[in-house]
């Protein structure tokens, strides 16, 4: 099939939906399909306010609708409700095409943190956005029943995956630092409850990998932590190795596909009991999980590397997009017909 996906988030972020979508892009080439990407690469964009990593497409709505019959999609899937997220999705409601959207972040929490806006509000908004949609994908159980309490229609659930190969136990070729490493990975932003975890009274030392707007104000408010920056897949696995405990202080994310990363690498996580965390490690699975995340740090250290990567094996970005693919709905009869024979190959 063509498969058209639609985002506002897009190289050069750096970041779990962006992640997410090259990986299930990647995934849906694999088994034949061909896949097409509208990002904000193909616009004039703006910064976003209070969030300039973020670029936000100028009046996208003509380009939009030349680019959707110029690819002439089977199915169409709305990842983002951005600018061009709500172009594409007022187009295929005049013309009548079905499609699918993404719920990939807690954006009314985000929203309420920067400016405080009422989450009802948001949510309000964004309920009417998703349910013109054929599917609304959620990366978790408690995620999908989130929604549905606030007024989400046909939520599925899509899970995520983990590059098993690049995250993998290597060396552990200890960084230049005191000991144990307490390590944490993503954006450095508000909405991450970062200072959470820079707050607290740890032994050993503290690294950053990341960036993001709140990074210029705390790396002078903590100088003390060491700033990585952001690094390659690659480099972030060496540091994964090579720490003791990943810190994962965000109360607001959906899943957090850092907690795989490291975990598929043998290190333990640390972090509060919220959705994300919950999802992915489990209440008993091999994390440590605390409303008091300094003890969540420390019983962190006393877990087993082993266990930890075996329970992060379970996650796979093959599996997470036949689910994605599963959810999609073709236009045509034809489209339909080799949706059904490509899943019934694969066994979903």
């Amino acid at each position: 099939m063509n498969i058209l996906i639609v985002t506002d988030a897009w190289e050069p972020q750096v970041n779990g939906v962006v992640r997410t979508l090259k990986q299930t892009r990647q995934e849906l080439e694999h088994l034949g399909h061909i896949v097409d990407v509208l990002s904000p690469l193909e616009f004039k964009t703006i910064p976003c306010p209070t969030y300039p990593e973020i670029q936000l497409s100028l009046f996208p709505g003509r380009k939009i609708a030349q680019r959707i019959k110029a690819f002439n999609p089977d199915a169409i899937h709305i990842a983002t409700e951005g600018p061009l997220g709500l172009s594409a999705r007022r187009y295929c409601i005049r013309n009548k095409l079905p499609f699918t959207t993404a719920y990939h972040s807690r954006f009314p929490e985000y929203v309420q943190l920067r400016i405080g806006i009422p989450l009802s509000w948001t949510y309000a908004w964004l309920a009417r956005f998703h349910n013109a949609a054929e599917a609304v994908m959620a990366p978790t159980h408690v995620v999908v029943k989130d929604l549905e309490a606030r007024g989400f229609k046909k939520v599925v659930m899509w899970s995520r995956g983990v590059d098993l190969k690049i995250f993998s136990p290597g060396s552990r070729d200890r960084l230049q630092t005191r000991h144990p490493i307490f390590v944490y990975v993503g954006r450095v932003a508000v909405e991450k409850n970062i200072e959470a975890f820079l707050e607290l009274d740890l032994p050993g030392s503290k690294w950053v990998c990341g960036d993001g707007p709140a990074a210029a104000q705390l790396r002078s408010k903590y100088p003390n932590i060491n700033w990585l920056g952001v690094l390659s897949q690659e480099e972030l696995a060496k540091v994964y190795n090579a720490a003791d405990s990943f810190v994962f202080p965000s109360k607001t994310d959906t899943f957090g596909l850092v907690l795989l990363e490291a975990m598929a690498c043998g290190c333990p996580v640390a972090a509060y009991p919220v959705t994300g965390p919950i999802d992915v490690i489990g209440t008993d699975g091999p994390g440590a999980l605390n409303a008091d995340l300094q003890k969540a740090c420390l019983d962190s250290l006393k877990l087993s590397r082993e266990d930890v990567r075996k329970h992060a094996e379970k996650f796979s970005w093959a599996a997470a997009s036949q689910q994605f693919l599963a959810h999609l709905h073709p236009f045509t009869p034809t489209a339909q017909n080799e949706l059904a024979l490509s899943l019934a190959n694969t066994g979903e």
